[in-house]
């Protein structure tokens, strides 16, 4: 059986380039007016046609998001959309609304539609109606489990997607009110201000500006906050199970997490062609170096566990190391050029993720300006010239370990 295809979120241009260079066959991206992730900036609509042109002269593909549940007012902008869409030719455009797959189908045939997990396919029978209506590929709902996976593959035949690793929301599929009500910022149209991740307290009517903290098992206050997908340890299962695209989430996430999570899933994927999948120790050492919330692995293997939630400040965000910057130039010396986005000094030991590599750790032994005056330290945003391990390339993130002590 065919690999399954890895799927990779392109918040902006940055983005797209870092996902394709650390291994992403595809890459999901949007305007941010049709976007479930508006606040990510997106992209606008010469952007979407030189990204798309960027992909498939790289061989890969690009999925366009009008995932948005639209009212009245945004159809005829999503009309004009489409017919943008019909020269630019993605290989797909993700929709979650009836009547956004009813234009679609009607005004670009031509373009394969994907149903967004949005859409809460939890079912057979779900499925084989999406089948029916011509859809293209589904991205399944994440409350599913393995099996009931497998069941749905056993009913129908065309592509099945799941995300395998990233945030999750507390609400049904994502369908989310929360923010709606606290912040008039509406997560079914891509503003949400991620409310179920706020930390709260309770407050008794007579007792104003007495706040008691909210515990759960006596362990902490975010009682709305999982921790975060990731479905590394299981991919083989998925991979039997019928899957055919593994979708990373993160639109809105920076690149030091974006290049680990992909290199690391790339790996990983790559190697489902052996019989004896395992993960490797430094696939998990690199996912832990960007933010995250600590690891689950959701409704995949039956009921969310009640201990996969945080509890309190120390388990919501957590990494082991910052990024410094990415490479832009590299001559046939090692020496290249970086865009800092980090302070950086001479004698800093930095991690460069060399692409199909593992990483490599160095010191700094000096530092130029890009006017090639030799300098002790530099700052973000200023691009410098230093040596670089061999296999460096452009595009590559040099991290450095965070010294929690100093935190």
């Amino acid at each position: 059986m065919k690999l399954p295809e890895l799927l990779a979120p392109a918040g902006n241009s940055e983005k797209l380039r870092v996902a394709m260079h650390y291994g992403a066959d595809a890459v999901y991206l949007g305007l941010s007016e049709f976007s479930l992730r508006a606040k990510s900036g997106g992209f606008s609509e010469t952007e979407i046609h030189k990204a798309i042109e960027l992909t498939h002269r790289a061989g890969k593909k690009a999925y366009v998001t009008i995932n948005i549940f639209p009212h009245n007012r945004d159809i005829g902008l999503i009309s004009d959309h489409i017919s943008f869409l019909t020269a630019a030719a993605p290989d797909g455009v993700i929709v979650s609304d009836l009547g956004v797959f009813e234009l679609m189908t009607k005004h670009a045939p031509q373009i394969p539609i994907h149903i967004s997990t949005q859409a809460n396919i939890t079912n057979y029978k779900s499925a084989k109606f999406w089948e029916r209506m011509g859809a293209a590929r589904l991205v399944l709902s994440r409350e599913l489990t393995i099996e009931e996976i497998s069941e749905i593959r056993a009913q129908v035949s065309l592509e099945l997607e799941c995300f395998v690793h990233g945030s999750i929301c507390i609400s049904y599929s994502g369908r989310c009110y929360i923010s709606s009500f606290l912040a008039n910022r509406s997560a079914n149209e891509g503003l949400c201000t991620n409310s179920c991740r706020w930390q709260y307290t309770l407050m008794e009517e007579k007792r104003p500006g007495e706040y008691f903290p909210v515990y759960e098992n006596q362990r902490g206050t975010y009682v709305l906050s999982s921790k975060d997908l990731c479905m590394l340890p299981h991919l083989d299962k998925l991979y039997k199970a019928g899957i055919n695209s593994f979708k990373i989430e993160g639109r809105m996430k920076g690149i030091n997490y974006l290049a680990g999570v992909t290199a690391v899933y790339r790996d990983a994927i790559d190697s489902l062609s052996c019989s004896d999948y395992k993960v490797e120790e430094s696939w998990l050492q690199t996912l832990k170096m960007s933010s995250n919330r600590g690891f689950t692995t959701g409704m995949f293997m039956g009921a969310h566990p009640q201990n996969d939630y945080n509890h309190d400040d120390g388990e919501v965000y957590t990494a082991t190391h910052a990024l410094v910057g990415i490479v832009a130039a590299i001559n046939p010396d090692g020496i290249g050029e970086v865009l800092l986005r980090n302070n950086l000094k001479v004698g800093d030991t930095v991690v460069v993720q060399i692409k199909n590599q593992q990483n490599s750790e160095f010191e700094v032994s000096h530092i130029k300006d890009i006017e090639g005056n030799e300098v002790i330290s530099a700052h973000n945003e200023q691009t410098v010239i230093i040596p670089l391990p061999a296999k460096a390339s452009v595009n590559d993130l040099i991290r450095c370990k965070i010294n929690k002590s100093a935190i």
